[in-house]
């Protein structure tokens, strides 16, 4: 027998509320060890697709599944999904009011590996994390997000990713409105994370995040559906040529 996929994504069909369809056929397998980009036309279902792995109650599945780890989650809950090992860095990130950085991880991680987190080996980890993202010791007191820049909301998500070591890490637009410094900041976060018994699922626009990061696979998205799927050398090709390529082949 084959190895067991870490994500497998079959048949996927996912809808609004209104009963307008944004997914049409998506099938997608990640192993462990593996960083899978997909890009296309803003409006593909690019974050559809990632919201829809996550959970999200705004997107209903209307066919196919998903499975992770053999388990067929499809139905199941945000919380139990992220309880599962799957994390996601969301494009605009929510400001929690009232709950410091430092309060929510701790929460976090507590409800990740089901048992209480031991106070001065989570703070340690916390430090050696904050220093390696370049953020103050202070930063982890501020409340969730709020006031912050919109590089410092991007590496609170690799803040939390590297806290909670999750199995599956979907990054949807991690790099948009980041300046360079602070790209090269996010890359040797993702990059800390990243092992040959974890994968990532990345959502991009913008080809900058990507220089220095090992891409397995990149797959195109257009109408709700893959398109093309090829190697890292998809990424020049886009972004000296654009989409129109497989567009066009798709409407033959």
């Amino acid at each position: 027998m084959g190895k067991q996929s870490l994500l497998r994504v079959s048949g996927l069909h996912a809808a609004l509320e209104t009963g307008e369809e944004i997914l049409r056929g998506v099938d997608l397998t990640i192993q462990k060890g593996e960083v899978h980009v997909i890009m296309g036309p803003n409006g593909s279902g690019k974050s559809t697709l990632a919201n829809t792995i996550m959970g999200s109650p705004v997107y209903h599945v209307t066919g196919g599944r998903i499975q992770l780890d053999g388990e067929d989650i499809t139905e199941a809950a945000v919380d139990a999904r992220a309880k599962k090992g799957i994390f996601m860095a969301f494009q605009a990130p929510e400001e929690i009011d009232g709950i410091t950085v430092s309060d929510f991880l701790k929460t976090a991680k507590a409800a990740r590996q089901d048992k209480p987190v031991k106070f001065f080996e989570f703070n340690d980890q916390l430090q050696n994390t904050l220093d390696t993202l370049q953020l103050d010791a202070a930063y982890a007191q501020r409340y969730l997000n709020v006031g912050f820049s919109g590089g410092e909301k991007k590496k609170s998500e690799i803040l939390q990713l590297l806290t909670l070591n999750p199995k599956l890490a979907i990054l949807d637009e991690t790099d948009s409105g980041l300046d360079v410094d602070a790209v090269r900041v996010v890359t040797d976060g993702i990059l800390r994370y990243k092992n040959r018994d974890n994968a990532l699922l990345i959502i991009s626009h913008s080809t900058r995040l990507l220089d220095e990061l090992p891409v397995d696979y990149v797959h195109i998205l257009s109408h709700g559906r893959f398109v093309h799927t090829g190697d890292r050398g998809l990424i020049d090709e886009i972004s000296k040529n654009g989409f129109a390529r497989f567009v066009r082949a798709e409407a033959r």
